[in-house]
């Protein structure tokens, strides 16, 4: 890793996922999470003020970069409730079967690899009944956003971490061996390539 993975890529995703636009998404739906939680991708912490504590038993946050978990951790310490960290990847996933009643994933899905195999891995530690709770941007419904998205996705890339632009969310869940409960989709504020909102529930 060079000196914009290290120092500068991390103080930059903290800002842009933080900016309030995306933190009104968040708060839509973090707050259904519930019981022995893992979130996929817990980055600097934005999730964790959003969590309701009397319906937290633990929180798992698992994130690969080191960086980030730093300044995760700052926000884990003004929390009521446990938050125990992870250092590992999406696609391997240090917990057993069946263990976990929500798994939480917000603005992760376009930067994880192997997606295919983190939604399996997710599925895998999700007890019977338990919930998946996304909040992501994908793949637009519009055909002309959508071009730009394929046009410019490489690029983006390059500068954003791994970050894809046209990921088809939902297809991707449901692909995964998940049924959706609810899915609600649309524009956030900004450019419109990176503001097609996926959120939901799924089983």
């Amino acid at each position: 890793m060079g000196f914009y993975d290290k120092v500068v890529l991390p103080k930059l995703l903290h800002f842009a996922c933080g900016l309030g636009v995306v933190n009104d998404q968040r708060q839509k739906v973090v707050p259904d999470a519930a019981g022995l939680i893992l979130e996929i991708g817990i980055g600097s912490g934005l999730n964790l003020p959003f969590y309701q504590p009397e319906k937290v038993e633990r929180v798992f946050g698992l994130d690969p970069s080191d960086e980030m978990r730093t300044l995760a951790r700052r926000e884990a310490a003004l929390q009521e409730f446990k938050v125990e960290f992870m250092a590992a990847t999406a696609e391997a996933i240090p917990l057993p079967d069946e263990c976990v009643d929500t798994v939480l994933v917000t603005y992760t899905l376009c930067t994880i690899p192997n997606i295919e195999a983190a939604l399996f891995e997710m599925r895998r530690v999700l007890k019977s009944g338990g919930t998946l709770i996304f909040c992501e941007h994908g793949l637009s419904q519009d055909p002309a956003v959508r071009r730009w998205q394929h046009r410019m996705d490489g690029l983006w890339g390059r500068f954003t971490g791994g970050c894809h632009l046209n990921r088809d969310i939902p297809a991707l869940i449901q692909n995964a061996g998940f049924q959706m409960q609810h899915l609600d989709h649309g524009y956030i504020s900004g450019w419109k390539p990176a503001c097609f909102n996926y959120m939901g529930r799924a089983v």
